[in-house]
């Protein structure tokens, strides 16, 4: 069941009472997956349905947007992601909204009333309602009150490297670490987009690629080759993905391009997924098109190894 709209106008049956757990869950990586475990376990215990909500626009897009960070996934991934990790609800809490909201409101009706909640999980400095004004300690008066549990859960930590963040995937997309950014989202990077019409630079030197449109919201990351899966036009195919300006023609606009490895068809207007595996190298300028055809082919090279090991 998937819950969006004015949560004071949700409904579960009657007969359903629900385990809560809420965040933002960008990404849905590791910490959070271990976090929605724990709710679903303790709801299978206890004859509770499984529920998770989420944030959308994330919160900070409101509170300080200069400071909104690239998300690290849509809305209707984080949706997928968290009924995969074993949600039976999924409800998108519509921030600009639940700001303006009581604390005891939020906590009380929308919890209470119209989840019928038994355990809420949330951050130790879960903060909501008008001004932030509701915490730990509000949510548990009001679940006293309404008859749910409160359950404050921590970061989990990577190998005793710090917590795993969605500020630390993002870093590390930043820096085009994609590899380690898969550790801690427990998968590699995904970057959905549609295939939209390029210069056909790379169809002219014997490498075409699919020129790909994404939300200009998500985190992309930086410049540089990278091994990839794409997945479209019905499979799933080993790809090498240029991100940059392409110097070596003048290039100025930024671009992800994919080049899918023994693939030959038409992708333009067809909605494809990005999943990145490995960096290959930079991005490069080069002093003739012959040196960068045969960089090229070195990174198709790399990179089906790469994938073969993946």
């Amino acid at each position: 069941m998937i819950l969006t709209g004015d949560p004071l106008e949700w409904t579960v049956p009657d007969h359903v009472a629900t385990a809560v757990a809420i965040g933002v869950f960008d990404g849905v990586h590791r910490g959070h997956r271990r976090v929605i475990e724990q709710v679903v376990s303790i709801a299978h215990e206890t004859g509770l349905t499984p529920t998770a909500l989420t944030f959308d626009p994330h919160p900070v897009e409101v509170l300080d947007p200069d400071r909104t960070p690239r998300l690290l996934s849509t809305i209707g991934q984080r949706i997928d992601a968290l009924s995969r990790a074993g949600a039976e609800i999924v409800g998108v809490l519509p921030f600009r909204l639940i700001r303006e909201m009581r604390p005891e409101t939020f906590a009380g009706e929308v919890l209470g009333d119209h989840l019928n909640a038994r355990l809420v999980a949330v951050g130790a400095d879960f903060r909501f309602g008008l001004n932030r004004s509701g915490d730990l300690d509000t949510l548990r008066r009001c679940g006293y009150d309404c008859g749910y549990e409160v359950m404050a859960v921590d970061l989990v930590a990577d190998q005793g490297h710090g917590p795993v963040s969605s500020t630390r995937i993002r870093e590390m997309l930043s820096e085009g670490n994609v590899a380690g950014a898969a550790q801690l989202l427990g998968h590699p990077y995904r970057l959905p987009g549609i295939v939209v019409e390029g210069d056909a630079r790379g169809r002219s030197i014997g490498f075409p690629t699919a020129n790909i449109a994404v939300d200009s919201r998500l985190a992309i990351p930086a410049d540089g080759v990278y091994s990839a899966r794409v997945d479209c036009a019905g499979g799933d195919h080993d790809a090498v993905v240029n991100i940059g300006v392409r110097p070596t023609f003048e290039g100025g606009e930024r671009t992800i391009e994919a080049h899918l490895l023994d693939f030959d068809g038409d992708l333009y207007g067809k909605e494809l997924e990005v999943r990145f595996i490995d960096r290959l190298r930079g991005e490069q300028r080069f002093g003739s098109v012959d040196e960068l055809v045969a960089q090229i082919r070195i990174d198709v090279e790399r990179a089906r190894a790469t994938l073969e090991e993946r």
